[in-house]
């Protein structure tokens, strides 16, 4: 049986995952204009997400899963640099807590490597 916190995980970015369709607005608000196909992109990410989440639940899968979250968490990155440089993509969050994240990005890539060994 994996730990509790394993299922957390799962569950965090099945959830993350879910309101890309529910709220894609939130997405397509913080996605850096130099990117193409914004819907595309939040539908993409949305699934990747889901799938991920549902992947860490199984042994079979939860190494490769935790691998392709940390890529994800990466690839992600410039998103959060862009909310701190934009103010509409920043949505009224606080400077802090944009400067928060980044090292919240990097904890969870930290996270999801200790899933990966």
């Amino acid at each position: 049986m994996a730990p509790w916190h394993l299922y957390l995980m799962a569950g965090l970015y099945i959830l993350a995952g879910t309101m890309h369709f529910i709220k894609p607005k939130i997405y397509l608000r913080i996605m850096p204009r130099y990117l193409p196909y914004h819907k595309l992109l939040v539908f993409l990410s949305g699934m990747a997400e889901i799938i991920l989440g549902i992947g860490l639940c199984f042994e079979a899968t939860q190494k490769l899963s935790a691998f392709g979250i940390i890529l994800m968490l990466a690839v992600f990155l410039p998103v959060h640099f862009y909310m701190l440089s934009n103010e509409k993509a920043a949505a009224g969050l606080p400077k802090w807590a944009l400067v928060l994240r980044i090292p919240l990005q990097f904890a969870l890539m930290y996270w999801a490597y200790s899933y990966s060994l």
